[in-house]
């Protein structure tokens, strides 16, 4: 009899939870680099489908989000007839080609429900999607929502919102740690399948300046150093430090020249292979997403994000589900005093080789090379 109470109780508690994700879900906005200024929230919210057939694509009346809106939809378009005009460019090639390895599989992240792809480009505020795949994904197992498509052997994903008090109380950490987060990685399926959802998917990734990312990930790996990775500043910085750093005498921790060093370095591929995926918050998006490769749908510039993520939601058909929060104005626009202080005193030589590495990024996706390299 007993037993009969505790599962009639739980019964009762999944349904009572599943209509509180099913009314209302929210995420947090928040990039410990990017958007440290402010905290927003992003809605997810369970509205009818009405009038629409699975997997259509839902362009409203007006193509601008709440405001007015700063890229024209032309853009889109020409970043991606600039992207297909630098692949094919002969002496680009090596900087802008790559093979579609298990490195770049594992980067793109699955959601079979609504036919999605997505490539993690780190230090351009990828959480926040992931969250948004995670979320969806969730909320589809929560309304036992199928596919037609065959599904890897993935871990059970996170409980929501069971397994947090809130959704914006979801850490870092457990976003990405891929074992428990229910983000199937397009790797862990078969060849056959690989290829069908790079052919039919909906596929996007976001930049921004390259330079810029690099000075995000240096100082979120190597100065704030969250606690749950201590293996960047007492592994993988000793590392550096010894192959690079000119001075033998100085005992201070990492520094950005260090850094810069060890990327520009033609041979810094032997370091790549000690640090493992480590190296996927600084390698260039020619290696994390395959660009020439794939066929992706929209590109969108962290520069431009609060209407670039609007119109991928839009686009990707999710935009009936999902509401991005507005972005303080000026939060996510290239910095470009705070890019030319990291790099002050650190010699011509040095930031020529790292451009010479990051080429490719920065005409793939029309960012101007810096200023101080043209003097």
């Amino acid at each position: 009899m007993h037993h009969q109470w505790l599962l009639l109780a739980a019964c009762f508690w999944v349904l009572f939870m599943f209509m509180v994700a099913s009314k209302f879900i929210t995420l947090t906005f928040k990039d410990p680099d990017a958007y440290s200024a402010k905290q927003d929230f992003l809605f997810l919210t369970a509205v009818p489908d009405v009038g629409r057939s699975p997997g259509e694509t839902h362009f409203p009346e007006e193509l601008k989000p709440t405001g007015k809106m700063l890229v024209e939809p032309l853009v889109y378009t020409q970043r991606l007839e600039l992207m297909r005009n630098v692949c094919r460019e002969d002496a680009l090639r090596n900087l802008s080609h790559t093979a579609i390895s298990k490195f770049v599989l594992d980067r793109i992240f699955v959601c079979d429900k609504h036919k999605i792809l997505f490539c993690q480009t780190p230090k351009v505020g990828n959480t926040q999607w992931k969250k948004v795949l995670i979320v969806l994904n969730a909320v589809a197992n929560l309304r036992g929502d199928q596919t037609n498509t065959p599904s890897p052997p993935t871990p059970p994903p996170i409980c929501f919102p069971g397994a947090f008090p809130s959704i914006e109380e979801i850490p870092e950490n457990v976003v990405h740690d891929h074992e428990k987060n229910g983000l199937p990685r397009l790797s862990s399926f078969s060849d056959a399948e690989i290829q069908r959802r790079l052919k039919t998917y909906f596929k996007f990734f976001i930049v921004r300046d390259p330079f810029e990312r690099l000075i995000s990930a240096f100082k979120d790996k190597f100065v704030h150093n969250p606690r749950f990775e201590p293996w960047y500043k007492h592994e993988i910085a000793p590392g550096i430090i010894r192959k690079y750093r000119r001075n033998r005498t100085e005992t201070r921790g990492i520094q950005f020249e260090d850094f810069v060093r060890y990327l520009g370095d033609p041979n810094h591929r032997w370091l790549d292979l000690q640090f493992g995926d480590h190296i996927i918050h600084w390698v260039t998006y020619v290696e994390l997403c395959a660009p020439c490769e794939i066929t992706y749908s929209v590109v969108g510039h962290h520069e431009t994000l609060e209407d670039d993520a609007p119109y991928i939601l839009r686009e990707a058909g999710i935009d009936h589900l999902v509401s991005y929060p507005t972005i303080p104005l000026g939060i996510t626009a290239y910095n470009r005093t705070k890019v030319e202080r990291y790099f002050l005193g650190i010699s011509k030589r040095d930031i020529r080789r790292l451009y010479a590495r990051f080429e490719g990024d920065f005409k793939l996706f029309g960012y101007q090379k810096p200023e101080f390299l043209l003097n």
